[in-house]
C-alpha cells in the first residue's frame, strides 16, 4: 500500500485504554471552547479527545512511563515500531503472551518496550492496563480469535499528527505552571468511585485517591482563575458534584465495560465540568 493511502486513515487511539472517550466524543463536541491556543492532556490513556481536536499544538503527558514511551516511538520510531509487533503478531498464542507478559524488561530498547505494551493491550483482557505493587503488568490473556496486533497505517497517521505534540511523563499538576490564557486543558482523571466495591482506580502502582481529586480540583481552579479553559470528566455523584458546583457541570451518558459483574456493565452517568460557558 502506498503512503499516500495509508495517510487517508484518520488517526484515532491505537491502545485500548479504560475509560477511553472514544465513544463520547459526539456528545462532548457542543461543549468543547470554539477556539483555543495550545492544548493539554495530563491524563493522556488512549488520547481520544487529541485525536478528535487535532490541534496543532499539543502537550501530552501521564504518570505512567510505559505509555508515555509508547506514543514516543509511535512518533519518532514507528517503521521500527512496525516491525516489532509484525514480529509479535507472527508467534502470537497463549504461552507466547504469558512469556512476553513475565518478561524482564530492563534489557529492552524504548522500541522493544513499547512494542511489548501495544502487543499485550491488543491480547489482554478488555484491553485493560493494570500493574501490581511490584509495577508488574498482570492482566491475563483474554479470549480474542485473531486480534489485530499491527495496524500499520493507523499507526502512520498517529505518527503524522504526533509530530507537532510534546510527549512527556508528568504528574498531573505540572499543567499549571504551563497553560496560559485561551490554552485548552482537558482532564480525564481516574474516575472517583461511585461506591466502596465500584473502586477500580488502581490501573498502576499509583491509585487515585479522595485527596487527589481534591488536588485536582485545586489545579482545576487555578487554571479557570488563569483564563484557562478547563474541561474535565469525572464520574456522576455527589462528590464530584459538590466539589465542582461552582462550574457548569454536564451530564453525559456512557456504556460500562469493564465490571466483573457483567449484569453491573450498560449504561451510566459520568459528568462533564466546564470552566467555561
Amino acid at each position: 500500500m502506498s503512503n499516500s493511502a495509508c495517510l487517508q486513515i484518520s488517526p484515532r487511539p491505537f491502545l485500548k485504554w479504560a475509560g477511553g472517550k472514544s465513544q463520547l466524543l459526539l456528545q462532548y463536541q457542543s461543549y468543547f471552547p470554539k477556539r483555543f491556543k495550545n492544548y493539554f492532556e495530563p491524563f493522556l490513556g488512549g488520547g481520544a479527545v487529541f485525536f478528535h481536536l487535532q490541534p496543532s499544538a499539543a502537550t501530552l503527558t501521564d504518570i505512567n512511563p510505559e505509555l508515555i514511551n509508547a506514543y514516543i516511538q509511535v512518533k519518532n520510531h514507528v517503521e521500527e515500531l512496525i516491525l516489532w509487533l509484525e514480529e509479535h503478531q507472527a508467534q502470537h498464542n497463549q504461552e507466547y503472551y504469558y512469556q512476553i507478559r513475565s518478561a524482564k524488561t530492563a534489557n529492552f530498547t524504548d522500541i522493544q518496550r513499547a512494542a511489548r505494551l501495544i502487543y499485550l493491550n491488543k491480547t489482554c483482557f478488555n484491553g485493560l492496563y493494570r500493574e501490581n505493587s511490584k509495577g508488574e503488568f498482570n492482566v491475563p490473556l483474554g479470549k480474542y480469535k485473531n486480534p489485530k496486533i499491527c495496524h500499520p497505517e493507523l499507526l502512520r497517521s498517529v505518527a503524522e499528527i504526533l509530530q507537532s505534540a510534546t510527549i512527556e511523563v508528568q504528574p498531573f499538576d505540572a499543567v499549571a505552571t504551563v497553560a496560559q490564557a485561551n490554552d485548552l486543558v482537558y482532564f480525564d482523571p481516574p474516575y472517583h468511585p461511585l461506591s466502596a466495591t465500584s473502586n477500580f482506580t488502581a490501573y498502576s502502582r499509583n491509585d487515585f485517591n479522595e485527596a487527589d481529586q481534591k488536588r485536582l480540583y485545586e489545579v482545576f481552579v487555578s487554571l479557570a482563575e488563569k483564563n484557562v479553559n478547563v474541561m474535565l470528566s469525572n464520574s456522576d455523584c455527589p462528590f464530584i458534584r459538590d466539589l465542582y458546583s461552582k462550574f457548569n457541570i454536564y451530564a453525559i451518558s456512557a456504556t460500562r465495560l469493564i465490571n466483573s459483574n457483567a449484569q453491573k456493565r450498560g449504561k451510566v452517568s459520568e459528568v462533564l465540568v466546564t470552566s467555561y460557558g
